[in-house]
């Protein structure tokens, strides 16, 4: 297959890119690590340093005031993105871990946007379920269990406005999407993939972004 222009990314090469893109400040930093090395076997789970910014852009960039994310776990992606809302903006935080989800809490406390998270510990499609039906999400941040990834587009897509942005996490999910033996959250993950391509009320792009990222607009 013929490529364009491609770069490998060395771990100085990405040292270089996170060096170029906005620093995290020193709560978001100490987030990252706590993280780390307080949850080793599951650290894996945090979006990548890199995404924080990404995401707060994004806000910025759809002019976002409600936001829902359905995936917390220790909560850098919502701080990130809680404090590139406007004072009045809302950020929907939906995820089953009282255990993860406190190291966050505490977090944004300490970050000044406590005020702008509405956690909700519950299974997300029961908290999407229980949203009104019209269209009023400006950007949905979906990074949780692979297996709901479609059940959890069918309750979001209909409830983004006009413009709105559904970011989806780990679409290459650790290069397995290329098995077409893949079981599991692959298989769920290459199921998912597909649906969105096809998915006529979406505009969307895939882009090799951590472990892929995939951006949707409601047309």
């Amino acid at each position: 297959m013929t490529r364009g222009n491609e770069t490998k990314i060395t771990d100085e090469l990405y040292a270089y890119m996170l060096a170029h893109n906005p620093p995290l400040d020193a709560v978001q930093r100490e987030l990252v690590e706590t993280t780390r090395t307080g949850f080793p076997d599951r650290a894996g789970m945090q979006s990548s340093e890199e995404q924080g910014p990404l995401l707060a852009f994004l806000v910025r960039l759809v002019g976002a005031r409600h936001v829902v994310e359905i995936g917390t776990f220790t909560g850098f992606s919502a701080l990130a993105m809680a404090q590139a809302l406007p004072p009045d903006g809302t950020l929907i935080a939906c995820d089953v871990s009282e255990e993860w989800t406190a190291v966050g809490r505490a977090a944004w406390e300490e970050a000044g946007v406590a005020d702008r998270i509405d956690l909700r510990i519950a299974p997300a499609l029961d908290t999407l379920r229980a949203m009104p039906d019209e269209p009023h999400i400006d950007l949905a941040y979906l990074d949780a269990d692979k297996g709901n990834y479609l059940p959890y587009w069918e309750e979001l897509v209909p409830r983004m406005r006009t413009g709105g942005l559904v970011v989806t996490d780990n679409v290459l999910y650790h290069g397995g999407v290329t098995d077409p033996y893949a079981t599991g959250s692959t298989a769920a993950i290459k199921e998912f993939n597909d649906h969105v391509l096809n998915d006529a009320r979406m505009d969307s792009v895939m882009l090799t972004v951590a472990d892929g990222l995939t951006l949707s607009r409601r047309r």
